[in-house]
């Protein structure tokens, strides 16, 4: 369908070079385009919906988003309320999406919407949604923190109707397919955090061995060029989990729990880093001209999208035997 035929292996690789990109709002748009919204198209779509929709989204013609979280359920999946209601051969679909990205400017959406009343775990499906379809409100561009390059909306949908072949795979499934994605989309975001940390790490070394205070370079003060090194270790150890992650992950192992420490660390590195680093440009890091300040805002997302660090810990947990599994 237009793609490589490479493993995941190269997904990483990309990611860590567009971790170069002195901002994380890109890394995240390409890797919604290639690594969210597409990933159960490709596994469980049919030809027509792969010819539909994959081909020009790899092609660069179309913009894909991925709807899944809504005001009321972020990492709580199973609690989405949007419905997909069949009727004919259409879905009726109502209900909202929240903090989509690329949603103001998406040609199509992987919806995911409750297509019957049972238990919460089978009563989702992943749907193909055209973007421009009667019905679909794109409310507000939301403001951000961070990540401000990439445009994140909230949208609404009120009787939109959409043929029933969109459907990707089987009824009821959703769920499922969603989940089986989550680990690619962790393993990249890490991926992308710790090229980006590395850069930060090493400019921090830069300027404060260019800056004097006090009569002697900052970079000579004790406790600066051995927290620098305690943060460059971290992340070093950070790479060998993710390295570790996408080996057993390419042979076909379930990695969940690897990659849901490897999420859960890069959340809590990158504020580490970025906040002790800002703390050594002293009032320049305060700035919006310097890389730190940008990375101390853009990396924060870490560890809320994609799952907080607390569904981590919970996921961590269940793989453990410290809490049941669902």
């Amino acid at each position: 369908y237009g793609g490589m035929g490479l493993d995941f292996s190269y997904n990483i690789a990309v990611a860590e070079e567009l971790g170069n990109i002195r901002c994380a709002g890109i890394p995240m748009a390409i890797g919604v385009q290639a690594g969210m919204a597409t990933p159960a198209l490709t596994r469980f779509g049919s030809h027509e919906l792969k010819k539909q929709f994959l081909v020009p989204t790899i092609a660069g013609d179309f913009v894909a988003c991925l709807g899944i979280s809504e005001a009321g359920a972020g990492s709580d999946v199973s609690n989405i309320k949007t419905t997909a209601v069949r009727k004919g051969d259409e879905y009726v679909i109502n209900g909202g999406k929240m903090w989509i990205t690329s949603g103001s400017q998406a040609d199509w959406m992987c919806l995911l919407a409750n297509t019957s009343q049972g238990p919460p775990h089978r009563n989702k499906s992943l749907i193909c949604l055209p973007m421009n379809l009667p019905g679909i409100h794109v409310a507000k561009k939301i403001d951000k923190l961070g990540m401000r390059s990439s445009d994140t909306a909230q949208i609404f949908f009120e009787d939109v109707r959409v043929p029933c072949k969109n459907l990707i795979g089987e009824e009821g499934k959703g769920f499922t397919y969603q989940m089986l994605q989550f680990q690619e989309e962790r393993l990249w975001a890490v991926a992308t955090a710790l090229t980006a940390m590395e850069a930060v790490i090493q400019e921090t070394i830069d300027y404060t061995r260019q800056r004097k205070v006090f009569g002697q370079p900052v970079l000579h003060n004790q406790a600066v060029h051995f927290r620098l090194a305690e943060l460059a270790t971290e992340a070093e150890l950070l790479r060998s989990l993710l390295r570790r992650a996408v080996a057993l992950y390419v042979d076909g192992n379930d990695v969940t729990k690897f990659a849901s420490m490897a999420k859960l660390k890069a959340g809590r590195l990158t504020r580490e880093v970025t906040d002790s680093c800002l703390q050594f440009w002293g009032g320049m890091g305060f700035t919006s001209e310097v890389l730190v300040s940008r990375l101390y805002r853009d990396l924060r997302l870490m560890s809320i999208g994609g799952g907080t660090d607390e569904t981590m810990l919970s996921i961590i947990c269940k793989y453990m035997d410290i809490l049941p599994r669902k």
